[in-house]
């Protein structure tokens, strides 16, 4: 990882360190007030921007989007009709995702959202949760059509602006005036290379979008924490709302998001007290947010290098609980390889973008994630071709496992099974992957 970036919040005395370059082409000094892409912790700005619309009776959480999306329209029609804004922001909406250019005119989201027509349902709405980047655009667009502009002006006249978030951007155009970090990734020689593109589309910036620095992220996370208040205590958004924020929505069993699903953050309980945070990654760049409301206290990452910039972050913020807080995220103990349980998850499973393949050796299971080629296309973004991961099934109710090598190391997630008690999907990193064939050969391919 060429630069990396850290920002603790204790009592709202903020500390920062920081080590490391810009980029490797051009090296520059990383500081904490070096812009990061920060990826879906963009989905907190978004869900607190909605919730301002709410404080203003613009938007009811219990509302169909339709109230305000007449023309939004997905595969099943009675979900369209019934889907309700906050199921954007709980991860509850139920379809698949989508991934499409649609340009970078004020009328991306729009055009993003009639693509959405043609997605279907990975599960009926609002009776799970999966992690779902469609919705958040979505979400972006009803922004735009209660208030009569861009995504990106409403979020800054509602929350940037009157937070002070000076170095916080969606535009690559403010960005590239300013000391931005680029991401990168590994070459099997050992040497990185900078990733290209630098951003993503206009579309995705309601789940993905925002550039920003670990100081100002500092500066988010403080004004969650003292209940929608600004540093100088006036009140951008009502307490109540604030809070609502942070109490679950809903349950996510065995998730690497966490115990459960506030509205935008992710809820989870280490050593007996509640974190609500969120993570983010976006071309090669990797950051995480944590916060620890009843000790007043925040941490945030990011590093500009990949894959390891996603356990770097994880790492460090597991650390500065520890160190900082005496909680320790401790790891569960795997169960004993068991055929019985092995034969019944192992096969292969696909969502639209992506596959996963469980494989038994006799010995153990391997995990082995691969982004469909259609989908790297559209992501324009270096795909990294992992090595499968060792997976080992934990103790307690339902079937979940814990990733014990690479990267992704100490993720966690869950199969799911059908009424019948047949394996029929698989959780990975937050996202419903559903079961395509029962034994796997090689990337992707099925034979039943």
């Amino acid at each position: 990882m060429p630069g990396v970036a850290v920002g603790v919040a204790t009592d709202g005395r903020k500390t920062f360190t920081s080590h490391g370059v810009t980029s490797v082409e051009n090296p520059l000094a990383v500081d904490h007030n070096t812009l990061f892409h920060f990826g879906s912790i963009t989905k907190t700005f978004t869900a607190t921007a909605l919730m301002c619309l709410v404080a203003s009776c613009d938007v009811d959480l219990g509302a169909p989007v339709r109230r305000y999306l007449p023309e939004f329209r997905v595969k099943d029609e009675r979900v369209a009709d019934t889907v309700t804004v906050l199921q954007l922001v709980n991860h509850t909406s139920g379809w698949d995702g989508l991934i499409v250019d649609t340009g970078e005119g004020d009328d991306a989201l729009a055009g993003y959202v009639a693509r959405m027509a043609g997605l279907g349902q990975l599960f009926p709405v609002g009776s799970s949760a999966s992690y779902n980047n469609a919705a958040f655009t979505l979400a972006g667009r009803v922004i735009e059509k209660v208030t009569g502009k861009t995504y990106e002006k409403a979020v800054g006249s509602l929350l940037l602006g009157p937070l002070g978030l000076t170095r916080t951007f969606f535009s690559a155009n403010e960005a590239i005036t300013r000391r931005a970090a680029v991401g990168h990734h590994g070459n099997p020689d050992g040497s990185v290379s900078v990733t290209r593109p630098w951003r993503g589309t206009r579309n995705g910036n309601p789940m993905g979008g925002v550039t920003s620095t670990v100081a100002d992220q500092l500066t988010w996370a403080l004004f969650h924490l003292a209940d929608g208040c600004d540093s100088a205590g006036k009140r951008i958004l009502p307490r109540e709302l604030a809070a609502l924020m942070r109490q679950p929505s809903a349950e996510l069993f065995g998730s690497a998001l966490g115990d459960a699903v506030g509205i935008g953050w992710f809820l989870r309980d280490v050593d007996g007290v509640r974190t609500v945070g969120h993570g983010g990654s976006m071309n090669s760049q990797f950051a995480q947010l944590l916060m620890v409301p009843e000790r007043d206290f925040a941490v945030v990452a990011a590093a500009n290098g990949a894959p390891d910039g996603n356990r770097f972050t994880k790492d460090v913020v597991r650390w500065v609980l520890d160190a900082e807080l005496g909680l320790a995220a401790r790891d569960p103990e795997p169960l004993a390889f068991d055929e019985g349980r092995a034969s019944a998850v192992e096969g292969t499973y696909e969502s639209s973008a992506a596959w996963v393949t469980v494989t038994s050796s006799g010995r153990e299971l391997t995990l082995e994630f691969g982004v469909k080629p259609e989908a790297n296309v559209a992501l324009s973004e270096v795909v990294f071709d992992y090595p499968p991961f060792t997976l080992g099934l934990l103790p307690g109710r339902g079937d979940r496992y814990i990733l014990m090598s690479g990267a992704f190391t100490g993720t966690r997630g869950c199969f799911r099974r059908d009424e019948t008690g047949a394996v029929v999907g698989v959780d990975f990193i937050g996202r419903l992957y559903r079961r395509v064939g029962s034994l796997s050969v090689g990337r992707g391919r099925v034979v039943e």
